[in-house]
């Protein structure tokens, strides 16, 4: 990790204070229209009342803690990430990379775990069953709220979207990422520049429908605005953050916006984010749900999920992956 590119200097002066991170409480009657109001002005929002236990979450990130501090040798026996298992540095095969080490992980319990065993010390079977319970909590969590989204959107089929997820041949994948601190970013900026970053996980947007984030008390987490300037997103580690995918934005034919993010290092303290990606059957047509149509012209190609992971896999992080999908351009 000794070879990332190069530091990035952001200004840390005279910026506009920045806007507010929709915050949804899913137990309140009006969820349903601020979470779509969300979808459509950030592609992002924060959960709380979302009913995950913390225990769940604990379990798991004591876990995860425990895998990522184990000898590098030890870790690699879970890898190489092909995409699953694990990798560090390198993100995908396009020649992205990032100050990031992290465990890819299908979310199918029939996943076969071999690979993972010896990674996991002397109790294996711990780590499964703390992932098990975690990704069941979050996975109707998630249903939840794709079902409150189209309560939102007046879709009589209130699971047109959940029903997905849930579905047996659901291609969902779960990630544990961990960002090692880099202590040299505490130091002073070169020439009087403004404050130093490293990225950890470069920008990009999701492909799936949903993605459900939670990490430790650790900043890092950036997003990128309608106008293109990067924002900061407060940690909680008793909340989760919720991504519109690409996929949402072509089911609701560009209402919604999947939001590009990004990950900066940390100077002081480590970073662990677990991230479970909601997505569809890879024979699904990803297409306007036509509730939503009412005779408009649709923005995207007819395209399978299988379609277009298999063209995202080919592609760099930054890249706009829905534009070799557009009919005409989404405003």
């Amino acid at each position: 990790m000794q070879h990332l590119s190069p530091y990035i200097l952001s200004p840390n002066a005279g910026l506009p204070a920045q806007p507010q991170i929709p915050l949804i409480d899913l137990s309140q009657p009006d969820a349903k229209h601020l979470i779509v109001k969300a979808c459509e002005e950030f592609g992002f929002f924060k959960v709380v009342n979302h009913g995950v236990p913390l225990e769940f979450i604990s379990h798991l990130e004591s876990e995860a803690v425990s895998f990522f501090s184990l000898p590098q040798t030890e870790k690699e026996k879970a890898g190489p990430a092909g995409p699953f298992g694990y990798g560090n540095k390198n993100i995908g095969r396009n020649g992205d990379v990032g100050w990031v080490e992290y465990l890819l992980l299908k979310t199918d319990p029939r996943f076969n775990f071999h690979k993972l065993p010896s990674g996991f010390g002397k109790n294996p079977e711990k780590f499964r069953s703390a992932l098990k319970d975690y990704i069941s909590a979050v996975r109707k969590m998630a249903c939840e709220i794709l079902e409150l989204i189209a309560d939102g959107l007046k879709i009589q089929q209130r699971n047109v979207l959940s029903k997905l997820l849930m579905d047996e041949q659901s291609d969902s994948v779960f990630r544990l990422n961990h960002y090692p601190p880099r202590p040299e970013l505490n130091e002073a900026p070169v020439n009087g520049g403004g404050e130093r970053n490293l990225i950890g996980f470069g920008e990009h947007t999701d492909p799936q429908i949903i993605s459900v984030l939670r990490s430790n008390n650790t900043s890092g987490l950036q997003i990128s605005t309608r106008d293109g300037s990067w924002i900061s997103v407060p940690p909680d580690q008793t909340s989760f953050f919720i991504n519109v995918g690409d996929s949402l934005q072509v089911m609701t034919n560009g209402r919604f916006k999947s939001v590009k993010h990004r990950v900066l290092a940390n100077g002081s303290k480590s970073r662990v984010s677990m991230i479970y990606f909601g997505g569809p059957p890879l024979s699904e047509k990803i297409v306007p749900l036509p509730s939503l149509m009412k005779g408009k012209e649709s923005l995207y190609k007819e395209f399978t999920w299988f379609e277009y992971k298999k063209s995202a896999y080919n592609t760099r992080l930054s890249d706009n992956r829905l534009a070799h999908f557009q009919r005409i351009a989404a405003s």
